[in-house]
């Protein structure tokens, strides 16, 4: 199968795996190459897959897999899985590989501070924003 993970920005990622394992709506759910096709909507989680051929048996972690599990984590924001044919889409807002599952939970923390800190930049230039556009209508009057 292939795995494409999908960012309104980017594609995140995009590999051949032979196993997923997602949380839906309606709880765990695991997907292998011949699993029925079908549409689940994601709620904030955990996906984790393994790689087609896992390298992570034949030695060494790669970044986001624990060392000698074969598993590689993804931590994922709400969104939505389509698995179609061979192909797995998954498309969520934000996405975060960690190094590894115990390490996974700070990377994410640290992504959510570095966006709350953005999003707070934001919502005070739009609040100036809506100030000065005020000022000048009631200049106009």
């Amino acid at each position: 199968m292939t795995l494409k993970v999908l960012l309104p920005q980017k594609v995140l990622l995009s590999r051949a795996v032979r196993k997923v394992v997602a949380e839906g709506a309606s709880g765990s759910f695991g997907l292998l190459p011949r699993h029925v096709d079908f549409v689940e909507p994601l709620v904030p989680g955990i996906l984790s897959f393994v790689e087609a051929g896992d390298q992570a048996a034949e030695g060494g972690a790669r970044e986001g897999r624990s060392a000698g599990a074969g598993e590689i984590f993804m931590a994922v924001d709400e969104g939505v899985l389509v698995k179609c044919g061979s192909e797995v889409l998954v498309s969520v807002r934000n996405a975060v590989i960690g190094p590894e599952l115990g390490t996974l939970e700070a990377t994410v923390r640290d992504r959510f501070q570095q966006v709350d800190a953005f999003e707070g930049a934001m919502r005070t230039a739009l609040a100036k924003l809506e100030a000065e556009v005020m000022r000048r209508f009631i200049d106009l009057e």
